[in-house]
């Protein structure tokens, strides 16, 4: 796999720009979720640099090169090639190329087989560079008014009902903004189950065609939201849901159990007693002995 030679340059405005050269590397280059004008400097200047740009779809790809006057020639990397393209990539990287990799939105690697890529090349000892940029779950969360400290972003739920239910309850006690990816046809259905799983008290917020022209930002408790996607129209374009974090209730000793278990699981015990003591009002040592418990149990 080789790239392009010839004139290396990006085009803002009017004014053409020549791009410098590149160190041997894969560029991991976020672009536009909608609007094209969110592209970085950064970004133009590395796609414009690259040996080689890999991205999910080369036709929408072509839609932002053209844009920014970039004339570098695309490869496709995707979920179905990706067994094929990615030791391509990897060939080139090793031979002294550069490699820039791009989703058709957003940050590559966000629910795309990126990752495999990255971690490939890290296993050859390739660097890797982040060219940071538009993200689809970070605007909606910024947009959402719901709690910012502690987020999960938790990709597309499983299309089947059964497996839908089991993950949503493995979510239930995370201490966290749930984010999700949800396609317009199945928004409605998911939604439902999410009331179900996780109650319909949650605050949570739909964001829908973020950046573009349509761009919606709905607000309100899961039922509510539910409750109008079940009457309307299936709606259009791309769509981030974020559901607000449960409030931890101090009467229900179950739910404080899940709620430290769930804390345990990301830092130490001493630690995750801190934190739930914070959100239920209970007392560290208490909390702190209960973990202890909970985890001494057969």
């Amino acid at each position: 796999m080789t790239g392009e030679t010839g004139k290396r340059s990006y085009v803002v405005g009017q004014t053409e720009i020549a791009a410098r050269p590149l160190e041997p590397a894969l560029y991991l280059v976020a672009t536009p979720i909608g609007n094209l004008a969110d592209i970085t400097l950064r970004a133009l200047e590395t796609l414009a640099a690259a040996d080689i740009v890999a991205c999910e779809d080369t036709r929408v790809s072509r839609v932002l090169l053209d844009r920014y006057g970039i004339r570098r020639r695309t490869t496709a990397y995707h979920e179905h090639n990706a067994g094929e393209a990615g030791p391509k990539l990897i060939a080139a990287l090793q031979a002294g190329q550069s490699v820039a990799l791009i989703s058709d939105a957003g940050t590559p690697l966000v629910s795309d087989p990126g990752y495999r890529l990255v971690g490939e090349a890290l296993d050859h000892g390739i660097r890797v560079v982040p060219i940071p940029g538009p993200s689809a779950p970070l605007a909606a969360l910024t947009a959402s008014g719901l709690p910012s400290d502690a987020f999960l972003f938790a990709g597309f739920l499983p299309v089947k009902t059964g497996q839908r239910l089991t993950r949503l309850e493995a979510l239930k006690a995370v201490p966290a903004t749930l984010i999700f990816f949800e396609s317009p046809r199945r928004l409605a259905e998911s939604l439902g189950a999410m009331v179900e799983a996780l109650g319909g008290e949650r605050k949570a917020a739909i964001g829908r065609e973020l950046t573009k022209t349509f761009e919606e930002m709905r607000t309100g408790t899961l039922q509510t939201l539910a409750d109008h996607y079940a009457a309307a129209d299936t709606p259009k374009g791309e769509i981030v849901v974020c559901i607000g974090p449960a409030e931890a209730r101090s009467d229900e000793p179950a739910d404080i159990d899940r709620l430290l278990l769930s804390l345990a699981a990301e830092m130490p015990a001493s630690k995750a007693a801190a934190e739930a003591a914070k959100m239920t009002g209970g007392q560290k040592q208490a909390l702190y002995r209960r973990l202890l418990e909970l985890r001494d149990r057969p």
